[in-house]
């Protein structure tokens, strides 16, 4: 690959922070967590839970200044050196590879590749424009494949040097993943390749010691990806019609809610146990697990 393990930058920064922090062991005490679609909502919160449990961040995302500014909370609140952010446009290969090459020159490796990116445009399948279709697909599917990529050729560098290690590769997918969306097809179908895809790398990237998963989450309320005043799913979905006889966005948010067996949206609290199963777990690949509150069971 042509990127340098730097192993002792990684050492000399993970024990000047462990000095003080001997009494409490993080979940990924030690480890390089690259999260791509970090800049809000549930990549933010990854970000966030990964620093508190003791893992060096890499917040990668196209809205570089956000992400800047979530690192800049990081490094603020558990030390410095804890977390950087870089940008990247994930439908460009050139700036994919560019970034795991930064991520692997500032922490020295990568144990952890989370991709949380996606987007949303609703609509009914006779109206929606091709270009609407392709930019959900680019972004939701063929993004993952190139972070995979990229990412998938360091980590298999790093199994050769220790054949013991694994490292873990998380999609966040979705609920809509495991079973069809009224009026919601390309972001659905992006969702259900991305499973597809996780289960072949699984297979794949097995032999360089790489567990590949997906977590599917429910309803994430509180993030931009449904509350966003002018892009969000909440008003996507009222002006697409999604819900017989909704006339405001709350309308449409209590419909989704009273969905929910448990009666609430996901929390990333939610997300965080699922994300730190898969880590810590030793035996299953190829998964795509539900995070639904009962809103879809398996």
């Amino acid at each position: 690959m042509g990127f340098p393990l730097n192993r002792s930058l990684h050492n000399s920064i993970r024990g000047s922070d462990m000095a003080g922090n001997e009494a409490r062991k993080g979940r990924v005490e030690g480890k390089v967590a690259l999260v791509i679609g970090a800049s809000g909502g549930i990549g933010e919160g990854i970000s966030k839970d990964f620093a508190k449990e003791g893992a060096r961040v890499i917040l990668a995302d196209i809205n570089f200044e956000r992400a800047q500014k979530i690192a800049e909370e990081i490094n603020q609140q558990y030390g410095p050196n804890r977390a950087i952010a870089i940008k990247v446009d994930v439908t460009n290969e050139k700036e994919v590879e560019e970034m795991v090459k930064k991520a692997v020159e500032a922490f020295g490796w990568i144990d952890i590749m989370v991709y949380s990116v996606g987007i949303v445009r609703a609509g009914s399948v006779k109206e929606m424009p091709l270009e609407d279709f392709e930019l959900v697909t680019k972004i939701n599917y063929t993004g993952y494949f190139l972070c995979v990529k990229h990412v998938a050729r360091v980590m298999a560098e790093q199994h050769k040097r220790a054949p013991s290690r694994w490292m873990d590769i998380i999609q966040i997918n979705s609920k809509s993943g495991l079973q069809g969306s009224y009026r919601n097809a390309a972001y659905a179908g992006s969702k259900f390749g991305g499973i597809g895809l996780t289960q072949s790398f699984a297979l794949e990237l097995l032999e360089d010691g790489i567990k590949v998963n997906a977590i599917c989450p429910g309803n994430y309320f509180d993030g931009p990806l449904w509350s966003d005043p002018e892009k969000g799913l909440f008003i996507q979905y009222l002006k697409a019609g999604k819900v017989p006889g909704a006339k405001t966005v709350m309308d449409v948010r209590r419909y989704y809610e009273s969905k929910v067996p448990m009666g609430r949206g996901c929390a990333i609290e939610d997300i965080m146990n699922a994300i730190y199963y898969v880590i810590e777990q030793k035996y299953e690949t190829g998964q795509a697990i539900p995070v639904t509150g009962g809103q879809v069971m398996r």
